[in-house]
């Protein structure tokens, strides 16, 4: 009977103790995740219109370089690897202010294989953040969110770099598209609707590379919602009992 007192007060106490840090900490740390899923969810719907007039394009650019550098600060990155990721966030800035179109040069690639990279390394770090979470919040839910948004751009990069190496990787049909090369939003349209399941008319992967690449995001992404779900409900099961 004292044992289960004293395990009563222990987890009344470690609520207490979360509670009071959670009021400690600033407004926009508490909301980071989804200060970082805002900004993400504007850079998908404000790309189709990024090329249509200067005043998109400019916005696309601010709010794009600003999602990266809301990721470096949603992330949380250790100290060790601080430095690291702001090394690799100036090629990721530098790609979506001033390379709005993918080429082949040997520069464009290099700074793609950075940005991918730097993609990759946010992910891992968020993901890392959400699942070690013991008491989930809303904030947890939107940084699983962010992970699921975070993802589809990263394949979207690797479409990119993939085309720069291979340039028939992958086949625009003409009666579904108003050009014959891809663009980043093509990828992103096709990185979205391949890791949804959604499909993506009018863009077909030509090389096993590309076919092999939208294998894994497909698998990546339902593994993921079957992860991320069982890890909340999990979560969440012991307050349900009390």
């Amino acid at each position: 009977m004292k044992k289960g007192c004293t395990i009563g007060d222990g987890v009344l106490h470690a609520s207490m103790m979360h509670a009071i840090q959670s009021e400690q900490e600033p407004g926009l740390t508490r909301h980071r995740f989804f200060l970082l899923f805002v900004f993400l969810l504007a850079t998908l719907i404000l790309f189709p219109y990024a090329e249509a007039s200067h005043f998109g394009s400019y916005a696309f650019r601010v709010i794009g370089s600003f999602a990266i550098l809301i990721s470096v600060y949603a992330a949380k990155v250790h100290r060790s690897l601080l430095i690291v990721a702001i090394v690799l966030a100036i090629p990721a800035l530098f790609e979506r202010i001033v390379l709005p179109k993918v080429s082949a040069n040997s520069f464009s690639i290099f700074n793609m294989v950075l940005t991918f990279v730097f993609d990759v390394v946010i992910v891992v770090v968020i993901f890392r953040h959400v699942f070690a979470a013991e008491q989930p919040t809303s904030e947890t839910i939107f940084g699983a969110l962010c992970v699921y948004l975070l993802v589809g751009f990263t394949f979207a990069g690797a479409y990119g770099m993939l085309a720069a190496f291979q340039p028939n990787a992958f086949y625009l049909d003409p009666r579904a598209n108003l050009h014959n090369i891809p663009d980043r939003f093509d990828f992103i349209y096709y990185s979205f609707g391949t890791m949804t399941s959604l499909g993506t008319a009018g863009v077909t992967p030509v090389s096993p590379q590309a076919r092999s690449f939208s294998i894994l995001e497909a698998i990546l992404g339902v593994l993921y919602l079957a992860v991320m779900i069982a890890r909340l409900i999990g979560a969440y099961r012991p307050n349900s009992s009390r």
